[in-house]
């Protein structure tokens, strides 16, 4: 139990740090993500064909999710500001993390991914998380985000659907 609630922080921290620090900045690539697996076979979509398609769907579905969860977990365990928060998460527990970060991004998009944690009240409840340890994990996201030439649109759509589990996360301003 210890487990997943430390995973469902970590999940949590690295969502909400993303939706509160990113910044609006202009994309060479407002397509699909140019360095996920399913960009080769997709094609390149008009304005009105977008629009209709799920924030899931225009990140480019689980391939691109789980991509982006991968290079925000390497980003967050390589960031001394935070990387001693995650010492515990290996084998098993890690794998779960992952699992549940990339569920928790897929339902949150629009994706067929069902997120089974804990609230992210209850993960975090008592670990003491600050306001700069929850701003380090979101910009760790947004690297990974943009390491992948996420368009700012989808991004900053992203970043909204996490933003207000900051409030059940940060206990120490």
């Amino acid at each position: 139990m210890k487990r997943l609630r430390f995973l469902g922080i970590f999940l949590i921290i690295g969502l909400v740090f993303t939706l509160l620090s990113c910044t609006k900045r202009e994309m060479k690539d407002q397509g699909t993500m140019t360095e996920k697996p399913a960009a080769e076979t997709q094609k390149p979509m008009g304005n009105q064909q977008m629009a209709q398609k799920s924030l899931y769907e225009r990140l480019g579905g689980e391939p691109a999710i789980t991509a982006v969860v991968d290079q925000f977990i390497a980003n967050v365990l390589a960031d001394e500001r935070i990387n001693k928060r995650f010492a515990r998460t290996t084998g098993e527990r890690a794998q779960r993390f992952r699992t549940n970060l990339i569920n928790q991004i897929g339902e949150a998009t629009g994706g067929p991914q069902k997120y089974t944690g804990l609230s992210m009240k209850a993960a975090h409840a008592g670990m003491g998380i600050t306001t700069a340890e929850f701003n380090a994990l979101v910009e760790d996201l947004v690297a990974a985000l943009n390491k992948f030439n996420v368009p700012e649109k989808e991004k900053s759509e992203l970043l909204a659907i996490l933003a207000p589990m900051q409030k059940d996360i940060v206990e120490v301003p």
